[in-house]
């Protein structure tokens, strides 16, 4: 089954050629993976732009296998659908997300158990991987179409596409770390970085029924975080008895920070309640230094979590209609997509960018 696009219309997107591809993506064709059917296509209405896109157009996790389309914030149009897909709510004209995990194995304890994100295979990420059953690089939502296995996309219906497209990746990965420690009502979280990632942590926490302490540098986003729901505003500008003041009060830490100044860690972590947990979102390019007495004095655990499976993407879904979760964004003509990248690494987004595309209804 499939809606009629002309090949050399289909697949064409913006590319990354190398490290210096943030505002220099330059728009051409590029090869999707092979057909197989037990994929689907979509004609790509929103994509999001998250901040691993930068740290992989920069290669600053390792070497990018460079050329990539990336982005993997994606929702768009069914308009292809292989003979071997069943899955619930995936039809033409129907709508579908993707976020950054498009594959896994499918047998392993980890996948059999919604925990796709952590298979003993191995994940492969929706751009910049290669598909383990030979079908080729994966590529992302910078572009017009994407192509993917069925079992990754999540039908969206009830929410406004711009809104979920950036909750693809950055909307569950804020979610997961907060119902991996059973966040809810009377559960008191703390959000470190009020960037993309911490906004949506606010957003979910409050859903959740927790009350939240937003933690950034200066005040700068104080207004903006209480309007999220925030119930209490810490600014580490304020210097070390501004927290000191808080210590040992909060159940749970997301930390979607990249880096600390110095004794900066120690600090958060003594926010933390006996046996608190902190968890790590953020992905820093370079490695951490960690003084464990902390830890041992306190009985703290540190964790981290990576995005969510396709199950947890479509609870959240859920959730955001239940709630009325809405994503704070600007929206971007994808035709404007170097200008919008450029403007995300400034730090400029509030809080999240979107691209657009000319098929967005």
């Amino acid at each position: 089954m499939a809606v009629d696009v002309p090949e050399n219309e289909k697949w064409v997107g913006w590319v990354a050629h190398d490290k210096d591809s943030i505002g220099n993506l330059k728009f051409g064709s590029f090869e999707p993976k092979k057909w197989t059917e037990d994929d689907i296509e979509l004609q790509i209405h929103y994509c999001g732009i998250c901040a691993s896109d930068l740290h992989m157009l920069r290669s600053g996790w390792g070497a990018t296998d460079y050329p990539i389309v990336a982005g993997h914030e994606i929702v768009g149009e069914v308009i292809r659908i292989g003979k071997n897909v069943q899955k619930s709510g995936i039809a033409l004209g129907a709508y579908a997300g993707v976020g950054a995990q498009s594959s896994s194995c499918q047998k392993c304890e980890q996948c059999k158990n919604d925990r796709e994100p952590y298979c003993d295979d191995g994940q492969v990420g929706t751009y910049g991987s290669q598909y383990k059953d030979g079908s080729g690089k994966s590529s992302g939502g910078f572009a017009h179409h994407w192509r993917g296995p069925a079992a990754f996309a999540t039908p969206i219906e009830g929410i406004d596409l711009a809104d979920a497209a950036p909750m693809q990746c950055g909307g569950i990965t804020a979610l997961s770390p907060l119902t991996q420690n059973h966040v809810g009502a009377g559960s008191k979280v703390g959000v470190v970085g009020m960037g993309g990632l911490g906004h949506y942590c606010l957003l979910f926490a409050s859903a959740l029924g927790a009350e939240v302490t937003a933690i950034s540098r200066s005040h700068s986003k104080e207004e903006d975080c209480r309007k999220m729901g925030a119930a209490k505003f810490l600014a580490t500008a304020d210097g070390k008895d501004a927290l000191k003041a808080h210590r040992r009060s909060l159940d749970v830490i997301v930390c979607t920070v990249n880096e600390f100044e110095e004794g900066q860690l120690e600090s958060y972590l003594s926010l933390l309640k006996v046996h608190g947990r902190f968890m790590m979102v953020g992905a820093p390019e370079k490695p951490l230094s960690l003084n464990v007495f902390p830890l041992l004095m306190n009985g703290i655990s540190i964790g981290g979590s990576a995005i969510g499976s396709p199950k947890e993407i479509a609870d959240m879904l859920e959730l955001a209609k239940k709630h009325d979760v809405k994503t704070w964004k600007k929206v971007w003509a994808m035709e404007d997509i170097n200008e919008a990248l450029v403007d995300m690494e400034k730090g400029n987004a509030r809080y999240r960018h979107v691209l657009k595309t000319k098929y967005a209804k």
